[in-house]
């Protein structure tokens, strides 16, 4: 399986790109087409000591980025040799079986619609990140993508997450909860309400397993395996998880080093608050995807590292041969309003 990777995306890029890349291809035989400016990838790869093309590891140039400044939904129309635009094309061509990218996010989805295009149906692409709770990880859909939602566009999310948990988490019957400001169904606005109706509809046809509304410290204890929001109050959620993340592990690195006490008991606890900082830590995850495009397009976060691009890579070789898209493409007729009630199988 072949992933194509922006080389040029990010705040590290090209070298963390490639760092990245080279680790995913030595450690874990993946096949990687960088796509970028030649020299300069060429450049980042001797600085890892690398003078000859590795196998496994192949490059395509393109002399334009698209930079952070750049108009989101023209910069990849605008910079049609740019490595975004030049990627998204050899993956709709066919030259690879998934794309990575730490680049804009807005032209990535913009030219992940426009040129690879959505799945036939579904109205809106969300993202799709997977973030822990008490009980293990969550699928959040949307996290941001979508800021302006309807009703029939949280259904939609809703079998894209479900799909998505069942498929690259391993999760059985994944419980899908709306993210709410109540537990009861009366509660929210005009689009929580006549969102939650539709996904009750759905999950009394046992095409999804809908649990009802989830507040936010619910959906973080693990009530849900699925959290479905609009992308604002879905990127307010993640952006409040990272964050209380980030507070927690610093308060709790200044308690065990205040004196020689708590050294000695942080030493006694070393490997529990390394698991603890794994589980908290993004680069872990990788990349999130973009959930309803044709093929898999992944956005990994604009400040990565060798080791999150490594695992974004990795996340895209899953995403690719797990399915999903198969079970969306398949179910399209059940995702729209107005569609019949029966129950459907799940995917095998």
């Amino acid at each position: 399986m072949k992933i194509i990777v922006d080389a040029m995306g990010g705040d590290h890029a090209p070298q963390a790109v490639v760092e990245g890349a080279l680790t995913a291809v030595k450690q874990h035989g993946a096949e990687v087409l960088l796509v970028g400016r030649m020299e300069e990838i060429l450049k980042a790869m001797e600085t890892c000591g690398e003078k000859n093309l590795p196998a496994g590891v192949e490059i395509r140039d393109a002399s334009e980025v698209v930079e952070i400044e750049d108009d989101p939904a023209m910069a990849f129309k605008m910079k049609k040799d740019s490595s975004l635009t030049v990627g998204l094309n050899l993956l709709k061509a066919g030259e690879g079986d998934a794309f990575v990218s730490a680049g804009s996010t807005g032209a990535l989805l913009s030219g992940a619609t426009l040129l690879v295009k959505r799945v036939r149906g579904i109205r809106r692409a969300a993202m799709g990140p997977v973030i822990p709770t008490a009980s293990g990880r969550a699928v959040l859909c949307d996290c941001g993508a979508n800021a302006e939602c309807t009703p029939e566009y949280l259904l939609q999310f809703a079998y894209l997450g479900s799909y998505y948990a069942r498929r690259v988490l391993g999760v059985e019957t994944p419980r899908v909860g709306l993210l709410n400001i109540g537990a009861e169904a009366s509660k929210g606005d005009s689009l929580r309400r006549e969102a939650y109706a539709l996904l009750k509809q759905a999950g009394d046809a046992g095409r999804i397993h809908f649990i009802g509304n989830v507040e936010g410290h619910d959906a973080m204890l693990g009530a849900a395996d699925v959290i479905v929001a609009d992308g604002f109050a879905g990127n307010v959620l993640l952006k409040g998880v990272e964050g209380t993340s980030k507070f927690l592990l610093k308060e709790l690195k200044k308690m065990f080093f205040t004196n020689t006490k708590t050294k000695l008991a942080a030493g006694l606890v070393k490997k529990d608050l390394a698991e603890m900082k794994r589980l908290l830590d993004p680069s872990e995850v990788g990349g999130t995807p973009f959930l309803g495009i044709s093929k898999p397009v992944i956005k990994a976060h604009g400040s990565s590292d060798a080791r999150a691009i490594c695992n974004a890579i990795l996340r895209a070789g899953e995403y690719a041969a797990s399915g999903f898209i198969e079970d969306v493409q398949r179910d399209i007729a059940l995702m729209k309003v107005g569609n019949p009630t029966e129950k459907v199988d799940s995917p095998s």
